[in-house]
C-alpha cells in the first residue's frame, strides 16, 4: 500500500480503534487516530510508538461540525488528503426509555450518528477530487437487533445503515465505497469490566463460544479499505460469532 494514503480513525485510541489503527498501519497506511481526551491520547501515542506503531493523532469533538472540519484541515495539512475514513467513535448512555433523560438521548445520537455526517462531509470533497475513497462506519449488533436499555444507542447505530446505503449510491461512480461493519460483543476493557457471571451469560449466547477481538473487526476494515473491495458498497458485514443472524 502506498504510504501516502491517509486513514483517519475516529475513536482511534479505544480498544477496537487501536486494533483498527494497527491493522491499517501494518498495511502501509499513514494512520491518524481521532481523540477527545488530550492526555490519554498522548500517552496512547507514546505507548504505540514504543511498540513500533507511529500514529498521528488529531483532536475533535466528533459531534460538533466545526470541530470536525478543523480536525480534518489539520490532518490534510500535516499528512495529506484522507483516503480512508473509519467512523468508530461512539459512547453509551444506557437506560430504559421510561427513565432516559433527553441529554442521554441527544449525547448518544450526536456522538454516534451526527458524527458520521460531520466526518463524511469533511472528507467527501477531497475523496471526490482524488477519485478514490473508502468510508467504513462501525455500527453494532444492537443496531441490527435492538437492545434493552439502549433505545438511544440502537437508534444511532441503526441510523448508520441508512446513511451508508444512501451515500453509497451517491458516490458509487466516483471511486468511493461506503460500507458498515456491525461488531458483536468484543473483549475490550468495557466488556471485561462487566461482572464475570453476567459476562459469562453473554458469552454463552455467542455460538462460536467466545467474545470477538479488536483484530477480528480490524481485519474486515483492512479488507474494505483496500482497492480489492471496490465492488462492495452499501453493504453491512456482521461480525458477531453467530449471535445474530438475519
Amino acid at each position: 500500500m502506498d504510504m501516502s494514503k491517509v486513514a483517519w480513525v475516529t475513536g482511534g485510541t479505544g480498544g477496537i480503534g487501536t486494533g483498527i489503527c494497527r491493522a491499517l498501519h501494518d498495511q502501509g497506511f499513514q494512520v491518524v487516530a481521532g481523540y477527545s481526551n488530550e492526555s490519554k491520547a498522548r500517552d496512547w501515542q507514546g505507548q504505540q510508538k514504543a511498540e513500533g506503531y507511529d500514529f498521528g493523532i488529531s483532536q475533535a469533538n466528533v459531534s460538533d461540525f466545526d470541530s470536525v472540519r478543523e480536525s480534518y484541515a489539520d490532518i490534510v495539512e500535516r499528512f495529506g488528503p484522507v483516503a480512508v475514513l473509519v467512523n468508530n467513535a461512539g459512547i453509551t448512555r444506557d437506560g430504559t426509555l421510561k427513565r432516559m433523560g433527553v441529554d442521554q438521548w441527544h449525547d448518544v445520537l450526536s456522538t454516534n450518528l451526527d458524527s458520521v455526517f460531520n466526518t463524511s462531509k469533511a472528507c467527501l470533497d477531497g475523496m471526490l477530487a482524488e477519485g478514490y475513497g473508502r468510508i467504513i462506519n462501525i455500527s453494532s449488533i444492537n443496531g441490527e437487533k435492538g437492545q434493552f436499555g439502549q433505545t438511544n444507542y440502537s437508534a444511532a447505530k441503526a441510523g448508520m445503515y441508512g446513511f451508508t446505503k444512501a451515500l453509497a449510491q451517491e458516490v458509487a461512480r466516483k471511486g468511493i465505497t461506503v460500507n458498515s461493519i456491525s461488531p458483536g460483543y468484543v473483549a475490550t476493557d468495557m466488556i471485561m469490566k462487566i461482572d464475570e457471571p453476567i459476562r459469562e451469560q453473554i458469552r454463552e449466547q455467542i455460538p462460536v463460544g467466545r467474545f470477538g477481538t479488536p483484530e477480528d473487526i480490524a481485519r474486515a476494515v483492512v479488507f474494505l479499505a483496500g482497492e480489492e473491495a471496490s465492488f462492495i458498497t452499501g453493504s453491512n458485514l456482521s461480525i458477531n460469532g453467530g449471535q445474530f443472524m438475519h
